[in-house]
């Protein structure tokens, strides 16, 4: 998420979107290429000598196969022994409408992203960078489900490395050594991917380690205390973009919460909006409204709120088995500083390997500081 949710919360969704049949999902292995095309130029990273959109199979937040969309890019020359080193890209909030899609709209912030990954394109790494399942494809996005978009990262890497197998020369082959980065949104999916990816990965990969950026923590608390005019005020326009994004998001995994029963009129017009509009339009379409007259109940008077919300969203704690480095900005006001440093305590606490560093810059401008000290980090995980 280009600004990440740092207050209240958010609530209930509208119509439902129905979750895809059983029988309807793909039973090939995950990773499976099901369809491929090259990718528009127009949404190449700089400096990229080939890049291709790919469907392929992975696990959802139901925990069923379903299909997701993603890219992979390609540096110049020659692939090294044993094939180019993998980054598994996970993108930041673009929305939740399948229009969003970075593989057919390009990242949210463009030029920030662009200039980002042109720094590892330039350095020899393949990126593959999933779309996250629903996203392009059947169903509603998971946002903020740190289990599903794990999947999702991993499986983009499966994915990348059997259609190289499969249509490109042993020069442009991918390796086995891969890890995950992520920014905003993205730097949850990568910092909560690494807590899975050996085990989602499995003796196919060699996971090496992940870096995240402007990471959420700990968001299900904020979002846990939306109740009726609370806030008082409303928020900034990305935070109520973000919140009703989560909400539209929990409602469609878990029906049985029952979210709709405690949305207003106003409630259900703007989770309504929230499941086609691309992030900077739903901005423009929620600046000024405030998210506590979405409902007519506190959130947490819903059946099992807390203990639903915690294992849809909360970060990992524990269980970290490569190292991981965490970025944040003192200046952020997109995901606050001590929300994710209580969070990067926590894990300091439980002895995770963790490298933590701060700069003085905002949300965006971390991700682009944070290179000179990630840029070395990932290095050493590929040596």
């Amino acid at each position: 998420m280009r600004k990440l949710l740092c207050a209240a919360a958010l609530v209930a969704s509208v119509m439902a979107v129905p979750a895809i049949p059983a029988d309807a999902a793909p039973i090939s292995p995950v990773g499976t290429v099901t369809a491929s095309a090259p990718l528009n130029r127009a949404l190449w990273i700089p400096g990229t000598a080939a890049a291709y959109r790919l469907t392929s199979v992975t696990t959802d937040a139901f925990g069923q196969q379903a299909l997701s969309t993603g890219e992979l890019f390609l540096p110049n020359g020659t692939a090294p022994p044993g094939g180019w080193p993998v980054i598994s890209w996970a993108h930041g909030t673009s929305g939740l409408g399948d229009s969003c899609a970075p593989s057919v709209a390009g990242p949210a912030d463009r030029d920030r992203d662009f200039e980002y990954l042109n720094t590892w394109i330039t350095q020899g790494y393949a990126i593959v960078a999933s779309d996250y399942a629903g996203l392009g494809t059947p169903g509603l996005p998971a946002y903020l489900n740190g289990r599903s978009e794990a999947h999702n990262v991993v499986d983009m890497v499966k994915a990348g490395r059997a259609y190289a197998q499969q249509n490109l020369p042993a020069a442009q082959q991918l390796s086995r050594k891969w890890v995950t980065i992520g920014q905003s949104q993205g730097g949850g999916a990568a910092i909560y991917t690494a807590r899975y990816a050996t085990e989602f990965g499995g003796a196919d990969l060699d996971y090496r380690g992940a870096v995240g950026t402007g990471t959420p923590a700990y968001i299900e608390n904020l979002v846990s205390t939306l109740a009726p005019k609370l806030p008082p005020v409303a928020l900034p326009a990305g935070m109520t973009a973000y919140l009703s994004y989560i909400l539209s998001s929990l409602r469609y995994v878990h029906p049985e919460l029952g979210i709709d029963s405690i949305l207003t009129d106003t409630g259900r017009k703007y989770l309504a909006l929230a499941q086609t509009r691309c992030i900077f339009d739903f901005e423009n379409d929620v600046r000024g409204v405030n998210v506590g007259d979405f409902v007519t109940a506190p959130v947490r008077s819903l059946p099992n709120w807390t203990a639903i919300i915690d294992d849809y969203m909360a970060m990992p704690e524990s269980g970290y088995d490569k190292p991981f480095f965490m970025g944040h900005g003192l200046l952020d006001t997109d995901v606050p500083y001590p929300v994710t440093a209580a969070y990067v305590a926590r894990l300091m606490a439980n002895r995770q390997p963790v490298t933590f560093k701060t700069y003085l810059a905002d949300h965006s401008g971390t991700l682009i500081q944070s290179r000179r000290d990630s840029v070395p980090f990932v290095r050493a995980l590929f040596s």
